[in-house]
């Protein structure tokens, strides 16, 4: 399935000239884009199985928020197609353990996980039909994001983003990034400053191999180089996406994000937050019930590039005695958040707004 024809396509989509969505299912196996190989391989994989589907979300080849909703929604259904006849439902109820085990604080997995089951164990064959419902869901509403967000953006503005929220991190459009596309093809001048995003440099690889796909012009900057751009009143705006809402607006995303929003706070800079929501978790009261999964110290170790023969290889950058800490997410409270995009409006992060969002 490479021309999508579950949604209009979007131009920013478009790779090799073909369109694509992030991750789809072609009866019971699953298509995933590998982000892993990118930007230096574009390469399409399967999983077969509910469990490999598992190790496509541990192995982070699938990732961002929506993305990984998605794959875990497709990966609940393909448990519903493994199910044995006598006792299913332990099976399932399994399944659905080990999915939901496989990444900790992106709300969208959680989410897609429950409606897909519940959906399930009603009729098997509704597995199916709700996890491509919600795999749609998820591209429609990023193109609302991308609508409303994209009011924010003026001509000639400089966007600072962190990690990746992109068309790659959802099935389709992305949040962050998708306001910025929507202006772009509108004719808007418009510049991203692209953070690295240590330590799996999902913005030096995703986001700019996006960018540069979508033609927008960008750079890629050093983690610890934003508020100095800031200061020198080089960036207008910051969009981030967020991989889990709190009740009170506390919002977690991946690790730097909170270093962003204190120096834009600091340099008045708006700080948007831009997610679906589905990624918003009213059990949580606050960030401080977020769980933050903490990721294997060799990612902050390693490094992965393609040699001269264009082989992906890793290497190791830091000191080989030394241990490392890899928390994937931090916290970052409401107080510095002038707004969250979702697919109904731009909301302020508070408890009242957030109740309905």
């Amino acid at each position: 399935m490479y021309l999508c024809d579950r949604v209009q396509p979007f131009s920013v989509l478009k790779v090799n000239d073909r369109y694509y969505r992030t991750v789809w299912m072609e009866g019971s196996v699953i298509r995933y884009i590998d982000q892993n190989g990118l930007p230096f391989r574009f390469q399409i994989k399967e999983s077969r199985t509910y469990r490999e589907s598992c190790a496509v979300i541990c192995g982070m080849e699938v990732r961002g928020a929506g993305a990984i909703g998605a794959l875990a929604g497709f990966a609940m259904a393909q448990a519903f197609l493994e199910a044995p006849a006598i006792d299913p439902e332990i099976f399932l109820l399994q399944a659905r353990r080990e999915i939901e085990s496989t990444r900790p604080t992106a709300r969208n997995l959680f989410y897609a996980t429950q409606k897909v089951f519940e959906a399930g164990i009603k009729e098997k064959a509704n597995a199916v039909k709700a996890a491509f419902t919600l795999a749609d869901k998820d591209a429609e509403d990023s193109r609302k994001i991308g609508e409303y967000g994209n009011d924010l953006i003026h001509d000639g503005c400089c966007i600072e983003t962190h990690c990746n929220a992109g068309w790659l991190a959802f099935v389709d459009y992305g949040t962050a990034l998708s306001p910025v596309y929507i202006a772009h093809e509108q004719g808007k001048k418009v510049f991203v400053y692209a953070d690295e995003t240590r330590p799996r440099n999902q913005g030096a690889r995703l986001t700019a191999w996006e960018l540069q796909q979508a033609g927008v012009p960008h750079s890629i900057i050093p983690d610890n180089a934003g508020a100095w751009f800031m200061k020198l009143g080089k960036i207008h705006l910051v969009i981030t996406g967020a991989d889990r809402i709190a009740a009170n607006g506390d919002v977690a995303n991946k690790i730097g994000t909170l270093e962003k929003a204190i120096a834009a706070h600091e340099y008045g800079i708006p700080f948007y937050v831009a997610a679906p929501s589905s990624t918003f978790d009213l059990e949580c009261k606050t960030g401080e019930d977020i769980p933050i999964e903490e990721r294997p110290e060799n990612e902050v170790h390693y490094m992965e590039g393609p040699d001269e023969e264009g082989i992906l290889r890793k290497i190791r950058v830091t000191n080989p005695f030394s241990s490392a800490m890899n928390p994937a997410f931090d916290v970052t409270p409401a107080r510095l958040i002038t707004g969250i995009i979702t697919e109904k409006g731009i909301i302020h992060p508070s408890a009242t707004h957030l109740a309905n969002p």
